[in-house]
C-alpha cells in the first residue's frame, strides 16, 4: 500500500482518513477484493485506530468496504447490479438535463464546458486517467449546476461508487479515449446550437459506453467483480 507522510490536515482527522481511503479505493490503488486492516492503515496514515474504525464504518455504508466475521475487512468487489442501476438512473437524469441545458445555459457556462474539454484533451495526451476522470465529472457536474440540479448530482454521486470504479477501470485499462472526448464536443455543440434532441441522444450514447465495455472488463479483471 502507498505510504503517506504524517502531516496536518484541514478539517478533522476522521474526514482525512475517510477521504484518503475512499480516493484510493475509487482510483483502484486499493483494488477490489483486497484485504485491508486497521493496523495497515495506522502504518500508512500515522493516525490512531479510532478515526480508522469510523472511516471503515462510513466506507461500509458507501458499499466500498465489506467486513466478514472471523475474516476481516475487504475492499468491496464491483457489483454489476449496482453498476447497472446507477447507470440507468444517471442516463435518465443526464438525458433530461441535456435537454434543459439547451435552453437555460448562458454563453459563459458553455465556454466553461469548452475549457473543460481542452483540459481533458491535455490529460488524454499525457495519459493521465485519474485527472481525466475528475475532469469528466466536472464537465457533467457543470451541466447539472447550470440547470439548477446540484442536489440531483449529489444524489447520483451517492449511488455511483460501483459505476465510477468501473469507469475509472475502463480509463486505466484502455487509453483510447477519443470517443469520450468526441461525445463531449458533440454535447457542447448541441447545447450551443440549442438542439435538444441531439443533446439528449449524445447523453444516451455517452452512458451506453459502460454497457458495451463491461463484459470486456469483467473478462480482463475477473477478480475485481462480484
Amino acid at each position: 500500500m502507498q505510504q503517506y507522510e504524517a502531516k496536518e490536515q484541514k478539517g478533522s482527522i476522521r474526514d482525512y482518513v475517510h477521504d484518503t481511503l475512499k480516493n484510493d479505493i475509487m482510483t483502484l490503488r486499493l483494488e477490489p477484493g483486497r484485504f485491508i486492516s486497521e493496523k495497515e492503515v495506522v502504518e500508512m496514515l500515522k493516525v490512531s485506530r479510532t478515526p480508522i474504525r469510523e472511516a471503515f464504518v462510513r466506507l461500509s455504508q458507501e458499499e466500498l468496504i465489506e467486513t466478514i466475521p472471523q475474516k476481516g475487512s475487504f475492499i468491496s468487489l464491483i457489483d454489476m447490479n449496482h453498476v447497472e442501476e446507477a447507470r440507468f438512473v444517471r442516463e435518465q437524469l443526464e438525458r433530461a438535463v441535456a435537454r434543459s441545458a439547451c435552453s437555460v445555459l448562458e454563453p459563459e457556462q458553455v465556454l466553461q464546458l469548452q475549457h473543460l474539454i481542452l483540459l481533458q484533451e491535455y490529460c488524454a495526451e499525457q495519459k493521465n486517467y485519474e485527472r481525466l476522470f475528475q475532469l469528466d465529472e466536472e464537465f457533467h457536474q457543470a451541466i447539472f449546476i447550470g440547470c439548477g440540479k446540484q442536489r440531483s448530482w449529489n444524489m447520483l454521486q451517492q449511488m455511483s461508487t460501483h459505476l465510477n470504479r468501473l469507469r475509472i477501470l475502463r480509463l486505466a485499462s484502455n487509453y483510447d479515449w477519443d470517443i469520450i472526448l468526441s461525445q463531449h464536443r458533440d454535447m457542447v455543440q448541441a447545447i450551443r446550437e440549442k438542439d435538444a434532441d441531439r443533446a439528449e441522444r449524445v447523453a444516451m450514447e455517452h452512458l451506453s459506453l459502460v454497457v458495451v465495455e463491461k463484459e470486456e472488463l469483467e473478462e480482463k479483471y475477473p477478480t475485481y467483480f462480484k
